[in-house]
């Protein structure tokens, strides 16, 4: 094997990056939404994580623990109109667009008020209402559908985006070029996220491609990208504000490359480090040391805009609104048995 030499830099390195964010300047009205909405997903997702352990979370459920940032930065330049796809691990990207807590908790649970009727599970999620079109597991799936959604809006004439969520290892199936390809000569209002957290499944980048750096695929489809800080909740919203405005604004395609990093496993609760050859706990622990949130409160305890109180306050606040959401999943009922069949299939008796 070649010798690996990251092209992310600084970006791939978890010794550096640690210091908190410098808020100087933001609006501090958003910079409290961004830490409401990192903490409603971390806390979330802690909390699906102990329906796994418990036994009562029965479906294959994906953590993005430590990468709530992505998912935060780039929705706030959003509408409800846009049409935004996931992937696998795609409760952050749902909630970050005001995706319900009630509603997610109980499609993992399989409960007929689920967001998908509890049909689903963790990564069958659907809510339109919000713009949030759909995931599925199969790695890259939803990008071409993400595409098509972006031809769809440019057809439509309204100014709406398509936003296509996905990991590094998305960038490994040949759909996922197909669609850039595509994307890229209809000139297509498109975002694409790439959430590199330099995993998949539970093999490292190195051991899977020539480069770390997945926004070189971007480059050789002369799609403009940007490669930024995915754990600094900041740079990924001015990143994706400014691609954002150039899919809108009717330029093409745009491409945004985030580089974080998941606290827990590829699968399940378990904080642990069987997901590659070269993750080990030290490298993990420093990770955390870029955790997003943090790096967040700190830059605003530096600023004066909060202080421990005010973080304990809102940490218990969201913590309870998700507890209340946990208990009202745990008593809604299931679905229907007919519903087995009658949310899969068009009655005849139904018009089209």
């Amino acid at each position: 094997m070649t010798e690996f030499k990251s092209e992310l830099g600084g970006l791939a390195d978890p010794a550096l990056h640690q210091a908190p964010l410098d808020v100087v300047g933001t609006d501090p009205a958003m910079l409290q939404k961004f830490l409401a909405d990192m903490l409603t997903i971390r806390l979330t997702e802690e909390t699906i994580g102990l329906l796994v352990e418990e036994g009562l979370a029965r479906t294959p459920c994906h953590l993005a623990i430590g990468q709530e940032a992505i998912a935060v930065g780039v929705s706030a330049g959003l509408r409800i109109s846009d049409r935004v796809f996931g992937g696998h691990r795609s409760h952050s990207h749902i909630l970050a667009m005001g995706g319900d807590i009630f509603g997610l908790i109980a499609e993992i649970l399989g409960k007929d008020a689920g967001v998908s009727r509890g049909m689903g599970g963790s990564m069958h999620l659907y809510a339109p209402s919000i713009g949030f079109h759909g995931c599925v597991p199969l790695v890259g799936a939803t990008i071409p559908i993400a595409v098509g959604a972006a031809l769809a809006a440019r057809m439509d004439g309204n100014g709406t985006i398509a936003v296509s969520y996905f990991g590094d290892g998305a960038a490994e199936e040949g759909v996922f070029h197909e669609s850039l390809n595509l994307a890229a000569t209809q000139r297509l209002p498109i975002l694409f996220v790439c959430e590199n957290n330099l995993f998949s499944s539970h093999l490292d980048i190195l051991l899977r491609q020539p480069s770390d750096r997945i926004s070189r695929f971007a480059d050789a489809h002369a799609i403009r990208s940007l490669t930024v800080d995915g754990n600094d909740v900041l740079a990924v919203t001015e990143a994706a504000r400014l691609l954002v405005a150039h899919a809108r604004g009717g330029h093409g395609p745009a491409f945004l490359e985030a580089v974080t990093y998941r606290h827990r496993g590829h699968v399940g609760p378990k904080d642990d480090i069987d997901v590659g050859v070269r993750r080990t706990m030290t490298e993990l622990n420093k990770w955390k040391l870029r955790d997003p949130i943090t790096r967040l409160i700190q830059g605003m305890m530096a600023c004066g805009l909060i202080d421990e109180r005010g973080v304990d306050a809102l940490r218990d606040s969201i913590r309870q609104k998700v507890a209340d959401a946990r208990a009202r999943a745990e008593a809604a009922p299931y679905p229907e048995s007919s519903a087995l069949l009658g949310l899969v299939y068009r009655s005849r008796n139904e018009r089209a």
